[in-house]
């Protein structure tokens, strides 16, 4: 419902996480493995000469500076713009609006209800329910129509599919009150130890 990029994300957070997770296993290997602290001697030596060498051959005329440091510079500037913009198209769709018509009424003029309205009834009432380890509700913009997401943790041994019909009740009160129809994305799931076992429902 949020225009994240969820795949980017988590293809940066998987490289990320291959890349920690080395450094972690070559560092317990150095700590516990002789043979492989004398490779990482001759390696890392090795490697720091090619990269003098590489920095004499790129020096300006007559001058000791290289202009490989300007480049390494421009890349460290682009990849920091990179991050911002990542950074910044997170959590985008978010919206605090739930309603907004006009009233031709007595009083012709515009009514708008904002999603905290929404959110806080939902979580009232889901907050009571002794079969819930959690809940959430937040509003958000879909191509220009506000729409509701429900998260909700269930215990151990609770029926997605009744919980998920019970829900769908109170949402049918809420439209009630509020008079008009909102679209409802119902998410079930009991967090990271059975984040394979879950279903999703839209009303």
């Amino acid at each position: 419902m949020t225009s994240t990029p969820t795949v980017l994300n988590r293809i940066l957070l998987g490289i990320l996480g291959l890349k920690l997770f080395a450094v972690g296993i070559l560092l317990v290997l150095l700590a516990t493995v002789p043979a492989v602290g004398t490779w990482w001697h001759g390696w890392s030596g090795a490697a720091w000469n090619g990269v003098n060498q590489a920095f004499d051959g790129t020096r300006f005329p007559g001058r000791p500076e290289s202009w490989l440091w300007i480049m390494m510079a421009v890349a460290l500037v682009i990849l920091i713009a990179l991050m911002v913009a990542w950074v910044a198209q997170q959590g985008k769709g978010r919206s605090n609006l739930l309603v907004a018509e006009f009233d031709p009424g007595d009083v012709p003029g515009d009514v708008r209800i904002s999603g905290g309205v929404a959110e806080q009834a939902l979580k009232h009432a889901l907050a009571e329910r002794p079969d819930l380890a959690g809940a959430t509700v937040a509003t958000y913009d879909v191509r220009g129509t506000p729409a509701l997401k429900i998260r909700l943790q269930p215990r151990q041994g609770v029926a997605p599919h009744h919980l998920a019909a019970e829900v769908t009740g109170l949402v049918a009160a809420l439209d009630a009150v509020v008079g008009k129809s909102t679209p409802v994305l119902i998410h079930i799931g009991a967090g990271a130890r059975t984040r394979f076992s879950r279903a999703e429902r839209v009303r």
